[in-house]
């Protein structure tokens, strides 16, 4: 059964949440990537490089998906924290990792109780991600959950 209008809206609104994330995500690890300085640096900020392009990637896939759905994808940022020593930044990063895993586990069941599968596996792939991410940076800060 096709998706009503109205789920096509609440799923594109949610979709856009993220997105924005994302584009901020992007930028924020970007930036750690230029200006992260330091003797722990050189191995870190290539982590920062591909963490971003990964990011890349999840604003691609949920702007098409978007599109699909009818929705107009946001250019706008969400709010990015910028600056500091490399364990900060890598602190700042692991919170938006971490908020990014909330968000994405209410948008998921959002998918699913609205009855968008592609939607939702298509999130659940970036959760995925995201999750991987959270670890990596919990290994570099030595946080055992």
């Amino acid at each position: 059964m096709p998706l009503s209008e109205e789920a096509k809206k609440k799923i594109v609104e949610a979709l856009n949440i993220d997105r924005s994330f994302e584009l901020a995500a992007i930028l924020q690890y970007m930036g750690h990537h230029y200006e992260g300085e330091g003797i722990e640096s050189p191995a870190i900020l290539d982590v920062f490089k591909k963490t971003a392009m990964d990011e890349m990637k999840h604003a691609e896939s949920i702007g098409e998906r978007i599109v699909y759905l009818g929705g107009v994808p946001v250019q706008k940022p969400a709010n990015i924290k910028r600056g500091g020593e490399i364990k900060a930044m890598i602190k700042d990063d692991l919170e938006a990792e971490n908020d990014a895993i909330e968000r994405y586990r209410a948008h998921i069941k959002l998918c699913s109780d609205l009855g968008d599968t592609t939607t939702r596996l298509m999130l659940e792939e970036i959760l995925s991600v995201e999750e991987s991410h959270a670890d990596a940076w919990e290994t570099t800060l030595g946080i055992r959950k």
